[in-house]
This record gives structure tokens, C-alpha cells and sequence, in this order.
């Protein structure tokens, strides 16, 4: 029974370096996306523009990571991951440098910014092909929780360092900027680490018909229904990404920069602890059942968050919302690896990470509507009841279709 901590799996090197790549970005994801909301505010954009700002980087991420991830295994894993991490390092210039709107949205549709403090790019989906290639498939699920759990904790550090430059006393924009310089450094060493990934990566060698080929095919039906379900699932979170949820504290509460790190902190570390279990559950219950019964009450959860009477019971639910809601993170990864063709795992997992793109892109542009009244706690009952239709709706559908280590 294979142990679910990173340190202890059968990982190949390049599974190794796949962790400090995800921590890296994670690290940069987790600070960004608590002072990007605050940031924009501060060099004078409304939230109508922040929230379209917010669905560029969103549907950006989309875009970029269906024409990345279709040709990822034909053209190269490897130079393709560069090529993110570069475009990355460019957004984050461009935030840095400039306050118009129109080349803030053009660099958040290109650069993989983070709203939301998770994968919004290529990086998840290409690493998501590779991860089964590093390990032994009884040894999967619990290589997706380990990567999940690092990938957490590294966000919740990140959120955490939201609040150094307030402690040197650099002024709130000074310090906005000086966080967003760090993303750019985060970005060119993640360049540099994806450049020692070694041949092994990359997908077995097709046939000049194959490569004619790109995209899924044998895979195309599940492949469809899921990316059509995760679209809807990342529809609702997108009404609750952490930018926009730091702002509603902000907004609701008056939150400051730090006390929001603390709770981001929080969240991200709660989320790590939940990877942890996710091996043993779905080893007891099945991949599917983990991913749906758990899901379920860390929705009903969410619904709560707005009724409750002040900032500390808000910030306690929450916690504890997020101590369940990412068990079916490392367990739907690993179920959709299983469930699709081999040789088309990065080309389906482009398609499914795409899908979530688009239908978390979609919700920001409703940003000035659901924060006009804070106080209504808007995005938190639009994401949990949208959330709880997909759980019901996943489970209907694929109750039946199973991976292979749990046919026996």
C-alpha cells in the first residue's frame, strides 16, 4: 500500500522535478491571487475591468493551454512547458510596468495569471500527462495526492507572503508591485528547471499518421461528457476564486492585506491535509465516490459561509470547507488519467483542463453584479448550489465506468 507522501513514492527523477516545478508556481499563484483584485484596485480600475481582467486570464489560460496541450505530445512536453513558463515571466513584466487596461488583458490572457491561485495554464495539463510515466499505476492516485499536496502547501506559503512587504514597511502599492516582481522570478526558475526534465517525458513515438492525428480520438465520448461536467463545476468556482473571495472579505469585512494572507494561508494549508486522505479513501471507496461524497458536503458547506453573523465564524467555515473540498482534486486527476487512451492523456487532459477554463472564465464577468451587495454573499450561493448539480450529475453518468485497478 503505497504511502501518499512525495518522499516515499517510487518517483523517477523527472517525477521529482515535476513536484519543485509545481511548488514553484504554486508558491507565485498563492501570493498573486490574494493581492491581484487589491492591486488593480489600487492603480484605478473598477470592477467591472477587474473582472474582466479576471475572465482574460481565465479564458487565456483556456486558449492557450488547447492549442498547447493538442500538440504537447507531438511537438515536444518539454520545450512547450518552457515556452508557458516564458509567457508567464512576460505577463508578469507587463503587470508590473503598466496600468492599461487593454495590455493588462492582453498579458492575463497570455500569461497564465492566476485569479483563483490554481492552474490556469498549460503547466497542470502537460504535467498531468507526464506524473503516470514517473510512477507505477498502483502507485497513481497516491502520485496525484502527493503533487496536490505540495502544489497546496506551497500556495499556502505563498498566500502567507502577501504580508512581507508590509512588515519592511513598503507602502500597499510599492508592495503589490514588489509581489508581482517575485511571480516574474518565480516564472524564469521554473524555465529553468523545466529545461533539466530529461527525454523520458515525452509520449511514445508515433507514426507519421498519428501525427496527422493530434487531439483525442479512441478517448473522444468520456472525454466529451467529462469536459462538459468539469465545465460546469468550474463555472461555479469561478464566482469563489480566491482573488474574488479575498476581495468579498475586503469588500464585506474591510479585511486587510495581512489578515487575508492568514486566511488564504489557512485554506491552502487545510487543502494540503486533504490530500493526504485522498489515497486511503478512494483505495477504500473507489476513485468516483471519493471525488463526488466528499465534494457534496464541502458545497453544502459553502452555502453557509454568507449567514453567518461576522468575519470569524465566515473565516470557520470556510476553513472547514476547504478541509473537504479538494479530496477530488488528486482523485479526479488520477480517474481521468485511467479512464483515457494512453497516448492521448495530455491531448485529453488539455481538452478538461480547457473546459474548466472556459466555465471558470465565464463567472468573473458577473464580478460588479455579485459583489453590488456583499453582504447577499452572492458568489458563495451561486458556486455551492451550481456545485452540488455537478456532483449528482458526475455521479449519474460514470457510476459504472471504472479504472483499471478497480476491475480486478
Amino acid at each position: 500500500m503505497p504511502p501518499p507522501f512525495p518522499w516515499s513514492l517510487e518517483l523517477s527523477r523527472d517525477g521529482r522535478l515535476l513536484f519543485v516545478t509545481c511548488a514553484v508556481r504554486s508558491f507565485a499563484y498563492g501570493f498573486l491571487s490574494v493581492i491581484l483584485g487589491l492591486y488593480l484596485d489600487a492603480i484605478g480600475l473598477d470592477k467591472l475591468a477587474i473582472g474582466w481582467i479576471f475572465t482574460a486570464a481565465l479564458g487565456g489560460g483556456a486558449v492557450m493551454t488547447v492549442i498547447l496541450t493538442a500538440v504537447a505530445d507531438s511537438f515536444g512536453r518539454r520545450a512547450l512547458l518552457m515556452i508557458g513558463a516564458a509567457l508567464m515571466a512576460l505577463a508578469g513584466i507587463a503587470f508590473a510596468a503598466t496600468d492599461n487596461f487593454i495590455l493588462l488583458a492582453v498579458a492575463a490572457m497570455l500569461g497564465t495569471i492566476s485569479p483563483s491561485g490554481k492552474e490556469v495554464g498549460p503547466f497542470l495539463s502537460i504535467e498531468q500527462a507526464i506524473l503516470p510515466q514517473t510512477t507505477r499505476d498502483q502507485s497513481r492516485t497516491a502520485a496525484f495526492s502527493a503533487y496536490n499536496l505540495v502544489g497546496s502547501l506551497a500556495g499556502a506559503l505563498g498566500a502567507l507572503a502577501v504580508g512581507l512587504p508590509s512588515l519592511v514597511s513598503v507602502a500597499a502599492l510599492a508592495g503589490y508591485r514588489l509581489l508581482i516582481w517575485g511571480y516574474v522570478a518565480s516564472a524564469l526558475l521554473m524555465l529553468v528547471l523545466f529545461a533539466f526534465l530529461s527525454p523520458a517525458i515525452e509520449a511514445t513515438k508515433k507514426s507519421a499518421v498519428d501525427l496527422r492525428r493530434i487531439g483525442v480520438h479512441r478517448s473522444r465520448a468520456i472525454v466529451t461528457k467529462l469536459s462538459a461536467l468539469f465545465a460546469l463545476d468550474a463555472f461555479a468556482g469561478g464566482f469563489i476564486v480566491q482573488s474574488l473571495v479575498a476581495y468579498w472579505f475586503f469588500l464585506r469585512y474591510q479585511t486587510d492585506t495581512n489578515a487575508l494572507g492568514g486566511i488564504f494561508f489557512g485554506t491552502n494549508l487545510l487543502s494540503a491535509l486533504s490530500f493526504l486522505a485522498a489515497p486511503a479513501i478512494a483505495r477504500r471507496f473507489g476513485l468516483l465516490n471519493t471525488m463526488v461524497f466528499t465534494h457534496l458536503p464541502s458545497n453544502f458547506l459553502l452555502l453557509l459561509v454568507p449567514f453567518m453573523p461576522n468575519l470569524e465564524l465566515a473565516v470557520v467555515v470556510l476553513l472547514v470547507r476547504h478541509l473537504l473540498s479538494q479530496l477530488d482534486v488528486p482523485t479526479r486527476q488520477s480517474y481521468t488519467m485511467a479512464v483515457v487512451d494512453r497516448d492521448e492523456r495530455a491531448a485529453s487532459a488539455g481538452i478538461m483542463s480547457v473546459a474548466r477554463n472556459t466555465g471558470a472564465a465565464i463567472a468573473p464577468l458577473f464580478t460588479a453584479v455579485v459583489l453590488a451587495a456583499p453582504a447577499l454573499g452572492l458568489p458563495f450561493l451561486l458556486a455551492g448550489g451550481l456545485k452540488i448539480i455537478y456532483d449528482v450529475w458526475i455521479f449519474a453518468l460514470f457510476r459504472h465506468v471504472r479504472p483499471p485497478e478497480e476491475t480486478g
